[in-house]
């Protein structure tokens, strides 16, 4: 079966959407930088780096110093599919990082963003 054309996107290319959705709803490409560091472990300069390299999603994911423990805490649906049914892990972790996308746009405290209890 031949890989979903998401995981050879590279994620410089989708990027800039993440950060476009955010700020049309009054967030800031701060705060999906922070959100993105919290999935993955990458600091500014290594998500910077990572870019400027335009790494695909399925590199992005595979190299991430360290995704966070707290991700399976994300539930939901993401184009119409539960992120918690997702049985494919790099496909998982690209629709955890959609939904955390979705809930800063939707305006969600960070805090709950970042599953702070």
């Amino acid at each position: 079966m031949a890989k979903h054309r998401i995981y050879v996107t590279s994620f410089a290319s989708v990027y800039p959407l993440y950060v476009a959705k955010a700020e049309k709803k009054g967030r800031t490409k701060a705060e999906v930088d922070q959100v993105i560091s919290w999935l993955t472990g990458y600091g500014p300069k290594e998500l910077q780096a990572q870019l400027e390299k335009q790494t695909d999603f399925e590199t992005f994911f595979a190299k991430a110093p360290e995704m966070n423990p707290s991700r399976a805490l994300i539930k939901g649906v993401v184009c119409g599919v539960r992120v918690e049914e997702i049985k494919e892990p790099t496909m998982r972790e690209i629709r955890y990082l959609d939904k955390l996308i979705d809930e800063l746009a939707r305006g969600k405290a960070m805090d709950k963003i970042l599953r702070k209890e």
